[in-house]
């Protein structure tokens, strides 16, 4: 339970962290070489602004919950070896963040059109590319840590593998039939499903 719980806040956290990067890059940083100097500014301290609190809070605790996690996975499990390949990649996306992207911010912020630096394209340039890196790279740490989530992903310990052996050798090949023909009737029921849903809107 405690691992399910920690695989749970670790993959939402994750998941908050890469859609800001995400959503940022996708709406603003493709298009940000186009933008007029006082729009420029007007977006990035405003963005600036909103994110700097909830991004300083995010980023710390879901490697928190990502070092719980690891605490709790088996260590020898490919979970484990894909947990901290996850952990590795958002700590990547955390020293770009802290080493490149703030200290760009906290010039941009005190900016006006009128105090603007001779070499502002070229910052706003690296800073650009940065967010790209860092957004690369916590997508994949998502993509992870959600291959390592225990109903769908890599089995977490060798004593379920084993239970689940033991279970199987037991049932025989008995539970397999019932298995089967409830998996035909569920599909035949969806594709009767789909037919008639497809005729009638049709009949409309």
């Amino acid at each position: 339970m405690k691992l399910k719980i920690a695989q749970f806040f670790t993959t939402m956290l994750f998941a908050l962290v890469m859609g800001v990067f995400w959503g940022t890059w996708f709406t603003l940083s493709r298009s940000i070489e186009g933008f007029q100097p006082q729009t420029f500014l007007d977006i990035g301290q405003t963005a600036i602004r909103n994110l700097a609190v909830p991004m300083a809070t995010l980023m710390p605790l879901s490697l928190l919950s990502a070092f719980i996690m690891l605490a709790l996975l088996p260590k020898r499990s490919i979970a484990f070896v894909f947990a901290i390949v996850a952990v590795l990649l958002m700590v990547v996306a955390l020293v770009v963040t802290l080493a490149v992207e703030v200290p760009i911010d906290n010039q941009i912020k005190v900016w006006t059109v009128a105090t603007l630096p001779a070499n502002w394209e070229g910052l706003r340039n690296r800073w650009e590319f940065y967010h790209g890196v860092r957004t690369l790279v916590s997508i994949f740490a998502l993509a992870f840590v959600t291959t390592c989530l225990e109903p769908i992903g890599c089995a977490s310990s060798r004593a379920g593998s084993e239970a689940g052996a033991i279970r199987g050798s037991v049932l025989g090949n008995g539970a397999e039939a019932p298995a089967s023909g409830a998996c035909n009737y569920l599909l035949t029921y969806l594709l009767y499903s789909a037919y008639f849903t497809k005729t009638t809107s049709h009949l409309k």
